[in-house]
């Protein structure tokens, strides 16, 4: 036999073997393709993990990135079998593209304001101060929309002048495509402050403090689960995000429950 002949039997035994062993020894595990929001990294690699471990022959691949990146992609076409945002806007835009099988409420949040260490910020009023070099998520993600609605809601209350928001906008030196890169900047002392999750400053190093945005002024997120295609694996994981033990765990990373704020 030729070497090149004996190379191709040889690779067919093998592929002969491993698919005999396969169907004697294990059984395959359904893929559910996750699409979540860059802010429920943790939690959701931590509720991934539960997940399998209580449905043997499922596991769960993620995609975590900025919910309007998502978006886009899954309306491009990209294989997705559940979406996670962290506003219902996305989640919408995709049910009025068809794409929606069924939406649940996931969780909720708060803003703070992220601050670099030796930063002289102790309150949101003090993030108009000239010279500030400030983080923001761009207004295309729900943290950066948040953020600006917070900042809208400020302009004119008591001790804050009517232009507030316009001055805060002025000292914006990145918009970033989601907020966790938001809150790198702060971390790597490239920005003194951003506007982020609570639960991002559950995660943030001890050289980053949190400055709280009154409670008048939360624009409080409202993150969304949806079943984009139909499967035992997919329906499975949709179910366990929202149970109990599914809460249990983004609690731990600093979410509250759907439509509360931590």
């Amino acid at each position: 036999m030729r070497p090149r002949a004996a190379l191709a039997a040889a690779a067919l035994m093998l592929a002969a073997l491993a698919a005999t062993a396969g169907a004697c020894g294990g059984e395959s595990r359904e893929t559910v393709t996750v699409f979540a929001a860059s802010s429920l990294t943790d939690a959701f690699t931590e509720l991934g993990e539960a997940f399998e471990a209580a449905h043997p022959r499922a596991a769960a691949r993620f995609s975590f990135a900025g919910s309007g990146t998502l978006r886009t992609q899954a309306l491009e076409g990209a294989p997705v079998d559940v979406f996670a945002s962290a506003s219902p806007e996305e989640v919408e835009a995709l049910a009025d593209a068809g794409l929606v099988v069924e939406q649940r409420a996931l969780a909720g949040n708060r803003l703070v304001v992220a601050v670099a260490e030796g930063a002289a910020i102790a309150a949101l009023a003090d993030l108009a101060a000239p010279g500030l070099r400030l983080a923001l998520a761009a207004e295309a993600v729900p943290a950066g929309r948040y953020a600006r609605r917070a900042l809208a809601l400020a302009n004119g209350a008591d001790g804050f002048p009517p232009d507030f928001a316009a001055r805060v906008l002025a000292n914006v030196r990145s918009h970033e495509p989601n907020v966790r890169a938001a809150l790198a900047r702060v971390e790597l002392g490239e920005a003194d402050a951003a506007i982020v999750y609570a639960s991002d400053l559950a995660r943030a190093g001890a050289r980053v403090r949190a400055a709280p945005v009154p409670a008048r002024f939360q624009a409080a997120a409202d993150y969304r689960i949806a079943l984009l295609r139909e499967g035992d694996a997919a329906r499975a994981f949709l179910a366990f995000a929202v149970s109990p033990e599914g809460a249990a765990i983004l609690a731990r990373h600093g979410f509250a429950p759907a439509g509360g704020t931590p």
